[in-house]
């Protein structure tokens, strides 16, 4: 407070607002208000503390609850006669507040990530189709490290509902892809449309196997994944959360394969198709999860729909993106997802 108003401040009170009880309509609110009488300059003034306490409708991570207070603080003093937000801030670990009012961006430092992607690897493939002992290698610890870290379990069932929600509705996911597409078109506008409503399906089909939730990466592709010389590698930008469904990871790898091999012929064929196939099997051996077959076509759909997507490969010809397209009604017809027919699905 003193940091805010600038001269010394004395706390006079602090009181807990009223929760809402039994007799109070509304049963539910985001956080517990303290009312804090203080006195300023010799004049006796309020405020009310908010916090937002961990829960559902969005509210699970410290992120989400940081997003709503930093939003709340802009947005109340922008509109008439609503109460003014007087600073934003965070309570640090020692219990110490921190102001964060006057923020206009926030920043990550990271450790920098030394080796080449991986997807430097799928480059030479794909000029030469010539699969070396070291790929396999490579491929291999991918593969054993998502079912390691996949693993790891977590019994919030509302979580993974929410993560299914965010496939289907979250802007960065299939609904924000599909608002990408250019505008400029109706080429892409039936196809489109047809895949959201069928992902609209999908969600109702997954989001009560709350038995999924797992330890993620989140956007497991060959750009986040650097090796050294070896078969080590560390990872970058995990994105969307720690928890999520296993089909996350291995679609968004195994895709590539997919997305390589039809760069070169048309058809999942050659090197990649061994490589799509060894990660595929050797998954599903080491994990046991056969159910991810079951969930995995929305998974597929949202890592297509980036890969056939104009904004984000500018370059592709018109036939290999209709591919992709009949790839992704193909699966989301299909009740359970088999590696063995991706010529299948793509209308082959």
């Amino acid at each position: 407070m003193k940091s805010v108003a600038g001269s010394p401040v004395r706390i006079l009170k602090q009181t807990i607002l009223a929760k809402p009880g039994k007799k109070e309509r509304k049963g539910y609110g985001y956080g517990t208000p303290v009312l804090l009488e203080y006195e300023l300059q010799g004049q006796s003034r309020r405020a009310v503390i908010h916090t937002v306490r961990p829960g559902p409708f969005g509210h699970e991570h410290m992120a989400d609850r940081a997003q709503s207070l930093l939003w709340d603080h802009t947005a109340f003093n922008s509109l008439p006669r609503h109460v003014r937000s007087i600073d934003v801030g965070a309570f640090m670990t020692d219990g110490k507040a921190v102001s964060l009012g006057n923020a206009e961006e926030f920043f990550t430092l990271t450790d920098y990530g030394e080796g080449m992607p991986y997807a430097t690897d799928l480059e030479r493939i794909l000029q030469s189709d010539d699969l070396k002992d070291g790929d396999i290698q490579r491929a291999d610890a991918l593969c054993d490290y998502l079912a390691m870290i996949h693993s790891v379990k977590n019994s919030e069932g509302g979580l993974y509902t929410r993560r299914i929600r965010e496939l289907v509705g979250h802007s960065e996911c299939i609904m924000g892809l599909i608002d990408s597409y250019p505008k400029d078109s109706q080429r892409y506008d039936a196809r489109l449309m047809a895949i959201e409503k069928q992902c609209v399906d999908w969600r109702w089909k997954l989001k009560d196997r709350v038995h999924r939730l797992r330890q993620v990466h989140g956007d497991f592709h060959p750009w986040n994944i650097l090796f050294d010389n070896d078969a080590e590698f560390c990872l970058l930008d995990r994105s969307r959360g720690e928890w999520g469904d296993p089909a996350d990871d291995v679609t968004c790898l195994t895709m590539n394969y997919f997305f390589f091999s039809l760069q070169r012929t048309g058809r999942l064929t050659g090197a990649f198709e061994k490589l799509f196939i060894r990660f595929w099997d050797r998954y599903l051996e080491r994990s046991r999860d056969t159910e991810m077959l079951e969930v995995a076509a929305p998974f597929l759909v949202f890592r297509s729909l980036v890969l056939a997507n104009p904004v984000w490969y500018p370059n592709l010809t018109e036939e290999l993106r209709t591919t992709l397209f009949r790839f992704m009604d193909g699966v989301l017809r299909a009740p359970r997802f088999d590696p063995g027919k991706m010529e299948e699905y793509c209308g082959g």
